[in-house]
Parts: structure tokens; sequence; C-alpha cells
């Protein structure tokens, strides 16, 4: 694979690269980059998650060494649950992480590094250069609770700034909800004698419910666990928000778009002869396209996408079958 093709890789699907220029200076100064992206330990993994752990994969095809922090510190933070609680999350994490699709994650778990001297004086230093508005804007698509927000939450963003150079990390991957606060290490990394990162940001997967809310183990009826049955895939993906002839925020499309064709290169949909027969997609723009012409059913795409979503998560289910 060329320069081309790897910035290619990187760049699909993505919102935004910071910058491509930065990026591209990774890949041809570095033999083996290092990308990461963190989760907070606490609720179901989800395909909100397999988003983000799908475009490692893509930076893993393109030379990149992955790390996967297991934040539990910054779920504690972020007020997520006590420290028993996102302990034992943390060891769950791990376990369905490690079967959705990379070839060779490195795990790390915050607390295992974030109480060191070195990674304290960072935040220190981080907190000297940061005015508590730009701390506080930084939390805004990240903070529960944002508007009775407390200390420890100001707290969070310098963390994360810090774990960057911790993990030795050339590219942040992350959803475009991490944005303000990568954009906040990037002016900010002087401070910490590192250099600044890129990132690739992804967007975020609308609820099943439809547009106005992300999917989110808070709404269990309205996402898809990566544990769930086949069953149950089937029955929350019927009842999803999938209008006719809609290609625009709509939670199905993205699952196929963000998930699935990234990993399978195509959508098949079985359908009787009556209703047009069987027929195989070889690209999302096909689809859309079929769709937005009303030539595909939402129903004969739900369960094409329910079909396959299973399929992807099999390996999952078969780890908790043990």
């Amino acid at each position: 694979m060329n320069l081309s093709e790897r910035l290619e890789l990187i760049r699909r699907n993505t919102v935004e690269l910071v910058t491509e220029e930065d990026i591209r200076k990774v890949l041809e100064t570095k033999k083996k980059p290092i990308t990461y992206c963190g989760y907070e330990t606490s609720g179901e993994v989800h395909l909100g998650h397999m988003v983000t752990v799908t475009k490692l994969m893509d930076l893993e095809k393109a030379g990149f060494h992955v790390k996967i922090l297991l934040a539990d510190w910054h779920a504690m933070l972020n007020r997520k649950g006590s420290k028993e609680e996102i302990s034992a999350m943390a060891k769950l994490d791990q376990k369905q992480f490690a079967k959705l699709g990379l070839e060779d994650p490195e795990f790390v778990l915050g607390s295992d590094f974030q109480q060191t001297p070195e990674y304290v004086e960072d935040v220190l230093k981080l907190s000297i250069a940061t005015t508590l508005n730009r701390a506080m804007r930084s939390m805004q698509e990240v903070a529960r609770d944002f508007e009775n927000a407390h200390v420890c939450q100001m707290i969070y963003p310098l963390m994360q700034i810090a774990d960057i150079k911790h993990l030795k990390v050339d590219v942040a991957q992350a959803g475009i909800e991490q944005r303000k606060i990568h954009m906040l290490g990037r002016e900010t990394m002087h401070a910490i004698n590192y250099p600044v990162f890129g990132c690739s940001h992804t967007p975020l997967v609308n609820s099943l419910l439809g547009p106005g809310k992300k999917m989110s183990s808070s709404i269990p009826d309205y996402m898809i666990s990566v544990r769930d049955s086949e069953e149950a895939i089937k029955k929350k993906l019927v009842k999803a928000y999938c209008p006719e002839g809609t290609v625009e925020d709509n939670p199905v499309m993205e699952i196929a778009k963000y998930v699935l064709f990234p990993r399978l290169g195509k959508l098949r949909v079985e359908r009787p002869a009556k209703f047009g027969g069987n027929a195989e997609f070889a690209s999302m723009q096909e689809l859309e396209a079929a769709f937005a012409e009303k030539k595909l059913h939402p129903l004969d795409l739900k369960n094409a996408v329910a079909f396959e979503t299973a399929r992807v998560l099999a390996p999952v289910r078969k780890a908790f079958e043990k």
C-alpha cells in the first residue's frame, strides 16, 4: 500500500482529519506510528463504539500500532459509577473489544499509569496552560450533567491530553464529540514537551429512535449492544427509524455505512421475487441510490443489516457463551 492509498484508507468515513498534512508526515517519517482511542469503562459496548473501532481497523491496515485505553479513571471523573463497578466493567470491556475485528490491539488500563509522579506533573502543567473557561468548553459534548459540572470534570480533558503523551500517540482517533478536547491538546502540548499530534474524527451514529440523540447505552432499547443476540438485533432494527427513501440521519443506513461496508465490502439483501428478488450492493453509494429511489424497501434493508450485524458480532457472542 503506497502513501496515497494509506491516506485514503485513513480518510474514509471520517468527519475530518486534523490535519491531513500532519498525518501524512507521520506516515512518511515513522515506520510503526501509534494511534489510540480511549473508552470510558461504563455501560454497554455498542454499535456507536464500533464506528471508532472500525476506523482503528483502517489505521491498523495503514500501518499503525493500535492502543485501546480502558479509561477507568475518566469514567470515575465523569461520574459514571463507583470504583468497583468501573473496574469490573474495564475487564468486561477488554473482552468485548478484543473480538471486534482488530488484529493486534494493545490494551492499556488508565489507572495503571495515570497516578505516576510524571503523569501528575504533566496534568498540573496543563492546568497552568489552560483557562477554566477553555477546559469547560472542551467538555460540553462529553460531560455528564454539564450544567452542574464538578471540578473533576475539568480535570478530565487535561488527563486526556496527558494520555496522548504517555501512550506515545501520533494520531488520536475519536468520535467528533471529542474534537474540542483534541484542539485544546494540540494548542497546549508544548507545555508538556510533546509534539502536536494528528486527529481522526469519526461521526456519531444516531439512536435507533432517529435523529436528535446519539446511540447510547443509557437508552438500551434504541442501541445495539455488541453482546445482543441475533433475535434482539433483528427485533431492535425492525423497530428502528428508517423512513422510506430517506438516507440522511437514518440509523440503519449509518450502521451499513460505518460498520458493515468497511468490513464486508458489500451488502446482500434477500427478498421474494415478487418484491424484486435478491440484490447485492457492492458499495454504499449503490445502496444509498437504491434506497433514495425507493427501489429498496425499509424492511428489506433492516433485515439485511440485522443479519450482517449479527454475523459481524458473532465472535463477541461466542466469547461470552464459554
